[in-house]
């Protein structure tokens, strides 16, 4: 059997739910052991909107972590329409807050304290853009009466594209893109615009979701799309456009909540994130893409240094596929694309 190997340098995570008591520790060090960094969502049950609150989380990550591991949380704030702003200036101002994250309340998991009218946040957007703090968009509305698929699409054209006009400097990143439309619009857009992209979203479409039933392991949102979709996120990722970086998504939830009347939105795919952003890198030849999409381009858009750990990837003639996580006498169902995985992490980070 033969294999090849790949070295880049440690990524980061620019997008990753870690939750809190006792899924955090049990999820926590399959993104702290490969990746350097990671934007931490703040949407857990009791919101983070606060410094203190922050500062509460971060020391239960920090204490959660293996013995010796070099991992450090970047804590996003929760944006509600009563931010208290002196707070939020206080944190920034300390290290405490790397982003603010805009949910539309109601959007996915967590998110009924988000906003509702996007106008009543300006006076924070417009703190934003003066402290170069990025705000993080998840980019759908809620309406019924909108198509679940093309809620992105409707999103862009009625919140971000005002947004993008009204603060020209404020750092804005798309997260989880999922359409052509976000593709184009961040490509094209004027101002400091990015947007992160998951390994699901590049490797399945919408029929995962109904593949010889109903697959609610498959499901997340944003909701995965019609295959033009899929290829358009590809082509993005694998550019070496600075603009699109990694971002996992990474969504645990117990299978027993996942296997529902009424399931919850998420994938949990950190132990096999990197192994499958690889996977869609060589299938597309652009290999020499990757340390860039998955190391460079998240932390020039944020303002802080590469990392200087490497990383190695094993690639074999044989497919695997990722065992469930354990979680007491339940589990939580670990991502492998169809087909399962032909690249793994070999050897953890080292120093280069």
């Amino acid at each position: 059997m033969s294999t090849s190997t790949l070295i880049i340098r440690r990524p980061d995570d620019w997008h990753v739910h870690l939750r809190d008591d006792a899924l955090l520790g049990a999820v926590l060090d399959a993104t702290a052991s490969v990746f350097a960094r990671a934007v931490v969502m703040p949407n857990l049950r009791l919101p983070i909107t606060t410094t203190g609150a922050a500062l509460a989380y971060r020391a239960r990550i920090q204490a959660a972590l293996v013995p010796g591991r070099r991992f450090t949380p970047l804590l996003a704030c929760y944006l509600t329409e009563a931010i208290d702003l002196s707070d939020f200036r206080a944190g920034v101002r300390d290290g405490v807050f790397s982003a603010v994250k805009y949910y539309p309340a109601g959007a996915t998991t967590n998110s009924d304290a988000g906003v509702a009218e996007f106008k009543r946040v300006y006076p924070a957007l417009e703190a934003l853009q003066t402290l170069g703090i990025p705000l993080l968009v998840h980019g759908e509305v809620v309406d019924d009466h909108v198509d679940i698929f093309d809620r992105e699409a409707v999103f862009i054209d009625r919140v971000l594209a005002p947004l993008r006009r009204d603060f020209p400097a404020l750092k804005l990143v798309l997260e989880h893109v999922t359409t052509v439309e976000g593709v184009a619009f961040v490509t094209d857009a004027s101002g400091p615009t990015a947007a992160t992209i998951t390994p699901h979203h590049l490797m399945l479409n919408r029929n995962a979701i109904f593949e010889r039933g109903l697959r609610p392991h498959a499901y997340c949102l944003p909701v995965v799309k019609r295959e033009r979709h899929r290829l358009a996120l590809r082509a993005a990722a694998t550019s070496g456009n600075p603009r699109f970086f990694l971002g996992t998504d990474s969504a645990p939830h117990l299978r027993r909540l996942k296997e529902h009347a009424c399931g919850c939105a998420g994938i949990f795919n950190a132990p096999t994130a990197l192994a499958c952003y690889t996977q869609v890198f060589d299938e597309e030849q652009k290999l020499d893409k990757l340390e860039g999409f998955a190391a460079l381009h998240g932390a020039a858009f944020y303002g802080l240094a590469a990392n200087t750990e490497a990383i190695e990837l094993a690639k074999s003639n044989a497919s695997h596929t990722a065992p469930d996580l354990a979680i007491g006498p339940d589990a939580i169902r670990v991502f492998t694309p169809p087909g399962g995985l032909r690249w793994q992490v070999s050897k953890l980070p080292c120093a280069s």
